[in-house]
């Protein structure tokens, strides 16, 4: 075994976390909920999900068997809600394709819907105990620190020659420990910021800590200039009730519940006459809600409508009418779920 992974495996033993809610289990079901969960969301903000999640989809064949939005109301507030669709639709695959049974080979992990080649080695390692590396954010920055690897990890270049190391490092035994160990030490010592190096196990060896570099690796991402869009939420009210509407499958928040958009500056009243056959009482907006994306800035003007009548032949597919108490708790993205509850404030 070599060093580096004889080091990270002894201190992982010791000194790593094994009390996650998704750690000491081999079931590959719970360890695939959990990694799809992690993917891009720090531990903190899982751990209260991943709980509600498993007391609703205990199985996978639970979650095949539900309907999308039951699984999107679950995974509100997470982001990322292709995770949740993907998740979706890759437990019906297994129930269709697998037997109902998550599939052993490497390869064939590959082939389920969300699943890249790190998630399906970390699966892999935790389930079926593979000898098979993992290549997420966590790890990426620990090998590029310890090796000096420079050049942005995202690249494909660059990613590459990750792969190669990552694979050259694998130990012959004790994977669930390495693979572990090489994500605690990503979380928790060889952070982001403030790294704690003075207590890596793997500092005597690390290049980046001998020459000091560890903050300028790995290499940031060229900054663009991130693009800016602003949209009006139409918030009709209806007494106690809103209008939601179910947005396209696929895109920004796909397949959740919103509130309808527009981006024309037109007469808002004559928008709701117009689409939605509604006379109504424009009320004072609401603040301006800013909401970051991977790609752009989102700025939402909340437009309160009070319905004075409603057309009797308009009859939207893919609209509903709720109390804000239900629609809080409906599959609904985290700003619409931030002006309901500014909503229900305002009434009680």
């Amino acid at each position: 075994m070599n060093n580096f992974s004889s080091r990270l495996i002894t201190w992982q033993k010791q000194f790593g976390r094994h009390d996650l809610p998704w750690q000491n289990t081999a079931d590959p079901y719970a360890i695939w909920v959990s990694e799809i969960m992690l993917q891009q969301t720090q531990v903190s903000a899982v751990i209260g999900y991943y709980g509600k999640f498993m007391a609703r989809f205990p199985n996978i064949a639970t979650l095949a068997n539900a309907t999308q939005d039951e699984v999107l109301q679950h995974w509100s507030g997470l982001g990322y809600y292709s995770r949740a669709r993907n998740l979706h639709h890759a437990a019906q695959t297994i129930i269709d394709e697998h037997g109902a049974t998550f599939p052993q080979d490497f390869e064939t992990i590959q082939t389920l819907s969300g699943i890249g080649r790190s998630t399906a080695a970390a699966i892999a390692s935790f389930a079926f105990n593979q000898v098979q590396t993992i290549l997420d954010g966590n790890v990426k920055r620990v090998l590029s620190r310890h090796f000096t690897i420079a050049g942005w990890p995202g690249s494909p270049k660059i990613e590459k020659q990750l792969w190669a190391l990552a694979e050259s490092l694998l130990p012959e035994k004790d994977i669930i420990a390495y693979t572990q160990g090489l994500m605690d030490l990503g979380a928790t010592l060889c952070t982001r910021s403030k790294p704690k190096c003075a207590a890596c196990p793997l500092n005597n060896t690390c290049k980046a800590y001998k020459q000091n570099r560890v903050t300028e690796l790995p290499t940031p991402k060229p900054k663009k200039v991130i693009p800016e869009k602003q949209i009006t939420m139409l918030i009709f009210l209806r007494g106690n009730e809103v209008l939601l509407e179910k947005r396209p499958p696929t895109g920004i928040w796909g397949g959740l519940w919103s509130f309808p958009e527009t981006e024309s500056t037109d007469s808002f009243a004559a928008i709701a006459h117009d689409k939605f056959g509604m006379i109504v009482q424009e009320i004072q907006p609401l603040p301006i809600l800013n909401h970051t994306f991977t790609h752009f800035k989102l700025h939402i003007r909340p437009q309160p409508l009070y319905a004075l009548k409603q057309s009797t032949h308009v009859k939207e597919f893919g609209q509903v009418w709720l109390s804000i108490e239900d629609a809080i708790g409906a599959a609904i993205p985290t700003p619409v779920r931030k002006i309901l509850q500014s909503l229900h404030a305002n009434k009680t």
